[in-house]
């Protein structure tokens, strides 16, 4: 029995780094010291007969051995280490991706209870599309996207975004209530905008749904972050189309005020995002996001 054990242990070991990519990091998630898992990685390369990793100043990479050892033992050693922890206790490092704002806001604090059943993060801001690139390339283990990814992952719908289009009470002001009522695009379209990025995203989604067509205002401030476009909102720079999770305390102060007041608020669902092959961390993070209730967001 206790060969068996220390055949699986070697194993989890070895996942560890190829995960990881580094005997270092590999160390810290097993809770060993950096010359245990050289050794126990020098046992298993020793009783396979060929190296798994070439080793560099920044880590290791893995060999094509490694890669196919990887493939066929991956999910089996995950489960029996989750069948042989009582509990509920989770093992492992989850590479998790999201937008900053959400992250920061909504998302770190719905995953820390899994950090007290012994789940770890590793998390990295990004825009959607690039954290997609870093899932497909094994970089990340999951991601938090605002789209819906093409084939090739698994994508579980887990909340939805709902936007408000807000501005400081100065400027509010200035907006004909009569003509909103008629015609909302040209009895806002003297306010200035501020946006995330110069291609009006999120705004522009705002306008079509809601004006059928696109913004014909001014730009005033570009800055690639939500929390700095609701900052410059409440400073009185212009208005801008917002989650309502990031507007929501504003509103609440009086410091911006929703300029338009949609039948249907606009919506933008959210997934959690894996590739196909997951891991029980990874599943555990998939089902307690999609059981959490969030909300209005």
């Amino acid at each position: 029995m206790a060969a068996k054990l220390t055949d699986l242990d070697l194993l989890a070991t070895f996942l560890e780094i190829y995960r990881g990519g580094s005997i270092t990091s590999a160390a810290t998630r097993r809770g060993l010291t950096q010359p245990a898992v050289s050794g126990q990685l020098a046992r298993l390369e020793k009783e396979l007969g060929e190296p798994l990793f070439v080793r560099g100043s920044r880590g290791v990479t893995p060999t094509p051995r490694a890669d196919d050892l990887a493939r066929r033992v991956g999910q089996h050693v995950d489960q029996l280490r989750t069948a042989l922890d009582p509990g509920g206790i989770l093992e492992g490092t989850v590479r998790i991706g999201g937008a900053a704002e959400f992250m920061t806001v909504r998302g770190l604090p719905a995953l820390a209870p899994l950090t007290r059943r012994g789940l770890r993060f590793e998390v990295t801001f990004g825009l959607a599309g690039d954290l997609l690139a870093a899932l497909r390339a094994a970089k990340l283990d999951v991601v938090l996207s605002s789209v819906r990814p093409a084939a090739g992952f698994t994508a579980t719908p887990f909340t939805d975004e709902e936007f408000l289009l807000v501005g400081p009470p100065l400027l509010a002001r200035t907006v004909d209530q009569d003509v909103l009522a008629a015609d909302p695009a040209r009895a806002l379209e003297h306010l200035p905008l501020v946006a995330y990025d110069g291609d009006l995203p999120i705004i522009r989604r705002y306008w079509r749904s809601e004006f059928g067509t696109r913004p014909a205002n001014t730009v005033a401030v570009t800055v690639p972050d939500l929390r700095a476009v609701l900052a410059a909102v409440i400073a009185g720079a212009g208005v801008s189309a917002l989650p309502r999770y990031l507007a929501e305390p504003a509103l609440a102060a009086g410091s911006v005020e929703q300029l338009h007041h949609p039948e249907v608020p606009p919506l933008n669902t959210l997934y959690v995002v894996t590739r196909s092959t997951t891991t029980p961390a990874t599943d555990a993070v998939v089902e307690h996001l999609r059981s959490r209730d969030w909300g209005v967001l």
